[in-house]
């Protein structure tokens, strides 16, 4: 399931490149959807977009409260 965080979208890709991008996705040990990511943000940025980091989500439990 995606992070809370995530933008979900369809996305139609010619087989081909499906393909293209889950050979490179499996030798850099990272998921389509985690490579599709990677490969956009080198785009944007070859483009001179600067696309910063959103903010992790918080891990664990929540403190108690006192």
């Amino acid at each position: 399931m995606a992070a809370p965080s995530k933008k979900a979208f369809a996305l139609r890709l010619d087989p081909a490149v499906h393909a293209a991008v889950e050979r490179l996705a499996g030798a850099e040990l990272r998921s389509a959807n985690a490579q599709i990511e990677v490969l956009l943000r080198e785009a944007l940025e070859r483009r001179g977009i600067a696309v910063g980091r959103s903010d992790a989500p918080r891990r664990g439990r929540p403190p108690k409260e006192g």
